[in-house]
């Protein structure tokens, strides 16, 4: 390793995930718009190559336990960052949901997106099905948004090197700008990182931008690795809510690399202006309880689990509100087995969700399979797209799911235009194009929340939940499948 060489001699560009996965994955989203306000004069003045801010739960969050407009918050972030570009992320044919939307549902979304405020758009598929990302990708680009197309990183007899270098190309031929490696349970080990950057930066012309977690303790040597092979750009959290299930730390790395030819050439000074008032959110979300410090240990068994950060974070809530807090590494053991029944998807959000709360109902219920969710289902049945590997026709069976009932073709293609009949449908609650998308998206938690937002209220939208009711299997389903804070 002495003799090793930085194979790019250009400086690394950081995000920084502070305004979204930060707190996503560390404290189930529940940083507000005045936790992130008076930070943001420093954000903006310390040269990221971007802030990811929305996108992934911020949105449901936002409306479901924050009482705030999600398009708000864009806006606002939006007037207060003028010089940063802001990134958010985008599930691809999902959007930020957990079914599929017709094809003009998707480019309304990222229409308003971009005329809100954002700049790049990580757009990824769960199931790394391609198909799910072509109409997301065109229209990104025909609103003059950045594509960042992603490949959702994960370990299965599927997913070698090779599988993942030819994804990259197939995205680079779709007009992808970048590329983003999401490895979201922090699988991705540092000397598989060198390999797999190398490889890509071989291949494909984009930049390469790397999103790891520290769950496993592994995160700042993959990025250190990866910076040696030439990644482009990596995703870090500022020292307050970085490491564990978050990002590895932005200052750790910007002081690893000082001096060297991947010199950040951020300002260490700022990035400590900026930490001192995250900490006291930090400290905020840890008195109520949101942030349960579990998820700032490192744990080597999600190299065996491969369940990412803020699914770890949301799992512990949910079995503690359902008093089955010690089945936890239980359901953590099942996790893989009912993966592994389900073709090897990624544990990304929706296919997380969906496999974890089998997993869950598994466990708590005492027999395997014993019921269905809707969502187990539908990905069964092929609604969310191709499953990479093959399916345990049992299970399959068990849910009620013929071999001719499977979807072979793009998902989308099944549906019709939907837009025009969610403004109709909506008409009486929406005052604009983005508040139909979000009653589109959120059906049961938007009409709620607009109620709110422009009747007269003294009182919160949303009071604190009550806790269900200990051993009610239906009360973890519920949970499970409709809290999206993961």
């Amino acid at each position: 390793m002495q003799n090793m060489e930085f194979l790019s001699k250009k400086p690394l560009l950081i995000t920084d995930t502070i305004l979204r996965d930060a707190h996503q994955s560390q404290a189930a989203t529940r940083m507000t718009i005045e936790d992130m306000l008076p930070a943001c004069e420093i954000l903006d003045s310390i040269g990221y190559y971007s802030l990811e801010c929305w996108g992934g739960a911020t949105f449901d969050v936002c409306m479901r336990f924050l009482n705030e407009d999600p398009w708000e918050r864009l806006r606002t972030l939006r007037k207060h960052l003028p010089h940063t570009k802001l990134q958010m992320l985008f599930r691809g044919q999902n959007i930020l949901g957990y079914k599929h939307y017709a094809d003009d549902v998707v480019d309304a979304f990222c229409r308003k997106s971009i005329e809100n405020g954002i700049d790049i758009i990580r757009i990824f598929d769960a199931l790394n099905d391609v198909r799910n990302l072509e109409q997301a990708i065109k229209s990104t680009k025909k609103y003059g948004g950045i594509v960042e197309a992603t490949l959702s990183y994960t370990i299965s007899p599927i997913h070698s090197e090779d599988y993942f270098v030819k994804m990259a190309k197939e995205l680079e031929q779709m007009g992808a700008d970048q590329l983003c490696i999401k490895d979201m349970a922090n699988l991705l080990l540092p000397m598989d990182a060198y390999s797999l950057v190398k490889r890509l930066k071989e291949s494909v012309k984009m930049p390469i931008h790397l999103h790891t977690h520290n769950t496993t303790g592994t995160g700042d040597m993959v990025y250190l690795m990866a910076a040696y092979a030439g990644v482009d750009i990596v995703d870090t959290a500022l020292s307050p809510l970085a490491n564990g299930t978050a990002q590895p730390s932005t200052e750790s790395l910007v002081a690893t690399l000082q001096g060297t030819v991947r010199d950040t050439g951020l300002d260490l000074n700022k990035m400590s202006d900026a930490a001192i008032h995250f900490r006291k959110v930090a400290q905020r979300l840890k008195d109520a309880g949101s942030l349960d410090p579990k998820v700032l240990n490192v744990d080597t068994n999600t190299l065996l689990y491969q369940v990412p950060g803020g699914m770890l974070s949301n799992l512990i809530s949910q079995l503690k509100q359902a008093g089955k807090e010690d089945k936890y590494y239980d359901v953590l053991a099942e996790i893989p087995r009912v993966r592994e029944d389900y073709g090897y998807p990624p544990l990304v959000t929706p296919s997380s969700q969906i496999v974890g709360t089998q997993a869950v109902m598994n466990v708590i219920m005492g027999e395997r399979y014993k019921t269905f969710t809707k969502e187990s289902r539908a990905v069964l049945r092929g609604e969310y797209g191709a499953l990479p590997g093959k399916v345990n026709e049992e299970v399959r069976a068990k849910a009620g799911i013929k071999p001719e009932e499977v979807i072979t073709c793009r998902p989308a293609d099944q549906l019709e235009p939907e837009l025009e009949k969610y403004k109709e449908e909506f008409k009486d609650l929406a005052k604009s194009e983005e508040d139909v998308l979000s009653l589109a998206l959120f059906p049961q938690v938007a009409p709620k929340f607009l109620k709110w937002r422009d009747g007269p209220h003294d009182e919160p939208a949303v009071p604190a939940a009550p806790a269900a009711k200990p051993a009610d299997p239906n009360a973890v389903r519920e949970l499970y499948v409709d809290d999206k804070s993961i």
